[in-house]
């Protein structure tokens, strides 16, 4: 769960990535060096570890598609429609799988970087993570109405959204190649929006709060968080136990106990890996950032968004006519454009 923000629409999970699309965001073009402790005769140091571009991209791409399928098939085909719950689990188990890294590996080592006070969670971590849950939730309600294909046509609007808060809060100036990048994802969206067959206003809506949501959460994170560097795996150790809480506490409001008495629809087996899917992107996403050009990495997103797409229709029997494949095309040509020219 989706743990999917289509990282988009990256990945990002593109940060903590959603729980309904984990995407990576593929704008960071800083290289990583992945440590994973492993017992030595002597000295216990950690074994440092770099997986080839060749190996951890499909492994990326797998796990992303596998999310946001499990996730759908969760909601919809066991008939559990419970996002709130669902994503709730979600962060428990990333809040508790995190920990214990923290405590067998050195993959969380990252947030011995960080003086982490209580003003600056109070200030900074509680209001993103805030935003965070709020994306979290929205994304997954736009499941129960509209399709998978759709919902990854929809997400590439995300550096839009991006754009037009960075210009609010004047942290970008618009030029002519910004505009011309709006303009170009707005008109693909546009485009595939009217040739959805299918379209539901309910999950319309849902999606595009959970763009505007995931997209102040980013530039909320330049403005709040500027200097500290925090791969997936970090944001999540600090974000997941605030997001679950706070998801926690909206559960009775909207939900209630249903979820509870439905649990039998889907079972300790499913629960237990789906949740383990979406932190194994997180985990992938780490190895991920650390390998590849900026342009390897988002032709890698592009690629996996349009096999996500193709599988959604091959497994759920989506239907994707000829003016969204051409919208989406359109919208592709100004994500590329967005990603390759680091947003500027």
């Amino acid at each position: 769960m989706s743990q999917n923000k289509d990282i988009e629409s990256s990945i990002p999970l593109n940060s903590m990535p959603r729980a309904s699309d984990l995407d990576v965001d593929l704008n960071n073009g800083e290289r990583l060096e992945v440590k994973i402790s492993e017992p030595r005769a002597s000295g216990n140091q950690p074994k440092k570890i770099v997986i080839p571009a060749i190996v951890i991209i499909p492994i990326w791409m797998a796990c992303s598609i596998s999310v946001i399928l499990y996730n759908n098939y969760v909601l919809n085909t066991l008939n559990f429609p419970f996002p709130v719950f669902l994503t709730t689990w979600h962060l428990l188990f990333s809040a508790c799988a995190t920990r214990v890294l923290q405590r067998t590996t050195t993959l969380v080592d990252g947030a011995k970087d960080i003086e982490m006070t209580r003003d600056r969670w109070v200030r900074s971590i509680l209001p993103i993570g805030a935003l965070f849950s709020g994306s979290l939730i929205l994304s997954n309600y736009a499941y129960l109405s509209l399709s998978v294909s759709f919902i990854q046509m929809l997400k590439a609007f995300n550096p839009v959204a991006i754009l037009l808060i960075s210009f609010a809060f004047k942290i970008q100036e618009p030029n002519s190649r910004l505009i011309m990048i709006v303009l170009m994802i707005s008109t693909g969206c546009a485009l595939a929006a009217y040739g959805e067959i299918h379209f539901e206003m309910f999950g319309f809506l849902c999606q595009a709060g959970a763009l505007v949501f995931e997209a102040s959460r980013l530039v909320m994170i330049q403005i709040l968080l500027h200097g500290l560097k925090m791969d997936p795996i970090v944001s999540l150790h600090y974000y997941a136990p605030v997001c679950a809480i706070i998801n926690a506490c909206i559960i009775p409001f909207v939900e209630g106990l249903e979820p509870f008495y439905a649990l039998h629809r889907v079972g300790l087996l499913v629960l237990f890996s789906n949740a383990g899917i979406a932190f194994a992107l997180n985990v992938a996403a780490v190895f991920l950032i650390s390998v590849g050009s900026g342009l390897i990495l988002t032709l890698a997103g592009v690629f996996k968004d349009i096999l996500l797409i193709t599988g959604s229709v091959l497994a759920f029997g989506s239907h994707v006519g000829a003016l969204q494949v051409f919208g989406y095309s359109i919208s592709l040509g100004g994500l590329i454009m967005f990603k390759t020219t680091g947003g500027k």
